[in-house]
């Protein structure tokens, strides 16, 4: 730890400032992510600053619940979607050992409009703060300077090369991305990016109900973005609402066991790719929470495998099996138990 302390003329006031420090390498090939020169493989969840009672306020025994949760999964990483989290949850992902990928609030950037120059401006200054803010924390291993953009609008091109290279020159120790929903072909971002992140909801919003889809489409999804752009992947988002304690068979959407069949579905697929050039897998979403109300959604969003309560659902374990597996057979290493590891 650095302790900084500040003085004048020679008398101690009152401010102090004290700094953990971890040292660590993040480096990126063309099929691999490396922490301290060794291959890393996220497989984390997606999460919200959102639970019953305090919605996004900050409380402090529910987050030790989700980090003890994430324990409990075998997760080794998370993304802040969709926005910087607390200080505090930081400091814990630094002492537990939980990888990060950094997200800004670039969400919502869907019209020509949001590719203005004043956006520019405005998005190269967050990107300063977040830099700002977290560029000593060794938990945080790259940054993503947005979600699910319009980048295959023309303005894109220049203003993801923008963002990207601005971000670079204040931090060139971290790969940078961001989290694309765009056909591979017509993403003018992707090639600025150091990973390729892609969230796909196959037999959820496309072709629902059709389980049997996901192995063709999500096979050409990787085969797709790996050919044009020669870059590790990681598979940023992946789900179904599932309403706990509504059952089926056969699994039906909606139901925990669709959940538990999608899942496994895509599992089958990133076992295979991991093996080339897949890197991570971030399941949506760690945990239920609110969204606006709309016909769309029942109480908000359900594509927790908690509830928002913090409460398994079938999901979980299949996750926790598959997580702890991972773990073990792996260098991905699990929170907690050898989270030193990460930081030398």
């Amino acid at each position: 730890q650095v302790k900084m302390q500040v003085q004048a003329n020679g008398a101690l006031l009152e401010d102090v400032y004290t700094l953990p420090i971890g040292i660590r390498t993040v480096h990126v090939t063309s099929t691999q992510f490396l922490i301290n020169g060794r291959p890393f493989y996220f497989h984390g969840v997606n999460k919200h600053e959102d639970a019953d009672i305090r919605g996004k306020g900050f409380d402090w025994p529910l987050i030790v619940k989700d980090f003890n949760l994430l324990r409990w999964l075998g997760a080794n990483s998370f993304r802040t979607s969709h926005y910087p989290y607390a200080e505090e949850i930081m400091d814990l992902c630094d002492a537990y050992g939980i990888v990060v990928i950094d997200e800004c609030p670039g969400v919502g950037i869907k019209t020509a409009e949001s590719f203005g120059n004043k956006s520019l401006q405005h998005h190269l200054l967050v990107m300063e703060e977040l830099i700002r803010r977290d560029k000593n924390r060794p938990s945080v291993v790259m940054w993503s300077v947005a979600n699910e953009p319009a980048s295959e609008l023309a303005p894109a091109a220049f203003y993801f090369k923008t963002v990207i290279a601005h971000t670079k020159a204040l931090d060139p120790s971290r790969p940078v991305t961001f989290v694309t929903d765009a056909n591979y072909a017509r993403d003018l971002g992707a090639p600025y990016v150091d990973v390729i992140c892609v969230n796909s909801y196959f037999s959820w919003y496309h072709d629902s109900g059709h389980l049997e889809v996901i192995p063709l489409q999500l096979t050409a999804q990787f085969e797709d973005w790996y050919k044009t752009h020669q870059k590790p992947i990681i598979q940023s988002e992946y789900g179904a609402d599932a309403v706990p304690g509504l059952h089926s068979d056969p699994p039906l959407m909606f139901t925990e066991e669709y959940q538990k069949a999608l899942l496994r579905e895509y599992h089958a697929i990133f076992d295979k790719k991991r093996k080339e050039y897949v890197i991570g897998e971030l399941i949506w979403n760690f945990a239920d929470f609110m969204t606006n109300q709309g016909t769309t959604r029942v109480l908000g969003n359900k594509k927790g495998i908690f509830t928002r309560q913090r409460q398994p659902k079938s999901a979980a374990f299949v996750l926790r099996e598959r997580y702890w597996k991972i773990a073990n057979e792996s260098s991905c290493l699990p929170p907690i138990i050898k989270s030193h590891a990460l930081f030398l």
